[in-house]
């Protein structure tokens, strides 16, 4: 049996989504995120400094849950988990991917954006999928159609989603959490505002109780 990632959706209603350029900035950062209330943190693999940053995050700050996301091919499994990844995140999944993650020992967030795709997941024993990208395919009313269909299933939608349309996500009975990027914004990176983004962080973690 696959290890269910549905608790993991169940620690916070919105999970970070960070593309990383400076490893320095990865530990405050990440403290920061779960001093707001929000200790699931996803970090990308856009950027060659991602693994550090997960790798740093895992070491110096045990209190978060750091995942790698943008998992697209086989080798970025390994580097992942051995980087310390505790949990992974795809933005779509081809059956060859989607077999190499179903023997991954730790939860895996499988990318889907069609019912064809969320189904075959499903029959791969997968119960808690990513949705992207979620606006552009269809938003929140698409997944609130899945509801009867595939009840079974539990998402988190990632991609175009800010402060203003995650309450309209978390509202849905199929949606654990939402990703997102808005928490972090990119002129309080740059100036070392760390007590801001924990603020939008508090703010993020009372969209649901």
């Amino acid at each position: 049996m696959l290890p269910d990632a549905r608790p993991l959706l169940a620690l916070a209603p919105v999970i970070p989504v960070l593309t990383i350029k400076d490893v320095r900035q990865a530990v405050p950062l990440a403290r920061a995120l779960v001093a707001g209330g929000l200790p699931v943190i996803e970090v990308t693999l856009r950027t060659p400094q991602a693994l550090d940053a997960i790798r740093e995050i895992a070491r110096e700050v045990p209190e978060a849950l750091v995942g790698a996301g943008t998992i697209t091919r086989m080798e970025d499994i390994q580097v992942s988990t051995a980087a310390g990844a505790r949990f992974l995140v795809s933005p779509g999944t081809p059956p060859a991917l989607a077999d190499a993650l179903a023997t991954v020992p730790i939860p895996v967030l499988p990318g889907c954006a069609t019912v064809t795709e969320a189904m075959a997941l499903a029959a791969r024993g997968f119960t808690a999928l990513k949705f992207f990208p979620a606006e552009p395919s269809g938003g929140a009313a698409f997944l609130k159609s899945l509801s009867g269909p595939l009840p079974g299933l539990v998402f988190c939608p990632t991609g175009g989603i800010d402060a203003a349309k995650a309450p309209t996500y978390l509202a849905l009975a199929n949606v654990g959490a939402v990703g997102g990027s808005w928490i972090v914004p990119d002129d309080a990176l740059a100036a070392g505002d760390y007590d801001r983004i924990t603020v939008l962080a508090r703010a993020a973690r009372s969209l649901r109780p």
